[in-house]
């Protein structure tokens, strides 16, 4: 029996393994108790994409429509990709490859590609801006189609920290992309903390957090915005580098990951890790730090992550009764109707 309650259930998810047939990476994120996961469908840095057979495909979906814990899957495209390279080639390069990604994720049944633009390469991002437009809606229609029935997958636009001529430093850019594309609805949004306060934008404290959604609400949509990538900063606020730390072990800190992590408009958002771990990626200890960092960032905001003890005995107690009630009464109907039986007899006579 289930209760109704307001405690908020989170959704921590992390990068893990992808593998040959998919499915496995489903195991990985059980493994180290992500309630999401994300993967890359080919190697991130080379070229050559993976080709998957329609039946692994399907079995994917079938595996993660059907999965007890994981509740989402993102799919992230290929590092090598650059939309607003100046090189012809290169920027055909990532758009067959972008397309690749993008059909995968659609035959998976992903809930979004996450890709990182690209650099102008110093060539300036106004002058980049109709040709990133242009790859991203090559991409959208050329991708193979979703499967009947399955929800079609975005492309997801990740921001960047902000170093050199990285496309998407800011939501400035972001909105001007998805606008150029005629404010697609497959386009959406993934916000990466770490990126974020590289580029210089502070979201730890709670005015930080409610600044950041309506900055997004207003530029972007908070309905674009499907998935967060969690992640500390090895680097300073406005630092303007890509460089990951473990939640807690960083320049942000678990507290100021918790007035974002807690917000209304963002706690119900899948949070996928991609910090270094050991080295190997995301830990089990890493998703519990991550937890930890959530239930407090619900706190912040009056909001509990799990329902009292209490809640639970007294649910117990008052199941016990009703299970010894039901055993007693088939034994006092018998008498009953033995009664019943000689009386009509006796009349009749």
């Amino acid at each position: 029996m289930l209760l109704a309650t307001s405690f908020t259930v989170m959704n921590i998810g992390a990068h893990v393994r992808g593998g040959g047939k998919l499915t496995p990476s489903l195991d990985a994120g059980v493994e180290i108790g992500a309630t999401s996961i994300q993967i890359f469908t080919q190697s991130p840095r080379m070229w050559k994409p993976s080709l998957y057979e329609d039946k692994v495909l399907a079995n994917f979906r079938e595996a993660q429509a059907a999965h007890p814990t994981i509740k989402d899957t993102f799919c992230h495209a290929t590092y090598l990709i650059n939309l607003a390279s100046p090189n012809k080639e290169l920027y055909e390069k990532s758009i067959l490859c972008l397309t690749t990604n993008l059909t995968v994720g659609r035959g998976m049944g992903a809930k979004g590609v996450v890709v990182h633009t690209g650099s102008h390469m110093g060539e300036g991002f106004e002058k980049a801006l109709p040709q990133i437009a242009e790859a991203f809606m090559r991409a959208l229609d050329g991708a193979g189609k979703s499967p009947k029935g399955v929800d079609d997958c975005p492309i997801l636009i990740e921001n960047t920290a902000g170093a050199g001529g990285t496309v998407g430093r800011s939501f400035d850019e972001i909105e001007a992309m998805i606008n150029a594309c005629g404010k697609d609805e497959r386009l959406g949004l993934c916000i990466d903390t770490q990126h974020l306060w590289a580029s210089g934008f502070d979201f730890s404290t709670l005015e930080g957090a409610k600044q950041l959604v309506k900055e997004v609400d207003s530029r972007i949509g908070m309905d674009r915005l499907k998935c967060f990538h969690l992640n500390d900063s090895k680097i300073e606020l406005g630092g303007n580098k890509d460089r990951h730390a473990n939640i807690d072990e960083g320049t942000i800190g678990s507290k100021g990951l918790a007035a974002l992590m807690g917000h209304p408009k963002i706690r119900n958002i899948p949070m996928l890790l991609e910090v270094p771990g050991d080295g190997d990626g995301p830990r089990a200890v890493d998703v519990k730090k991550a937890e930890k960092t959530y239930a407090q960032g619900l706190a912040m905001y009056g909001v509990s992550a799990k329902p009292t003890s209490s809640k639970v005995k007294s649910v117990t107690k008052k199941a016990a009764p009703k299970k010894a009630a039901a055993v007693k009464k088939p034994a006092t109907k018998k008498p009953a109707v033995k009664k019943a039986a000689v009386k009509k007899t006796t009349k009749k006579k």
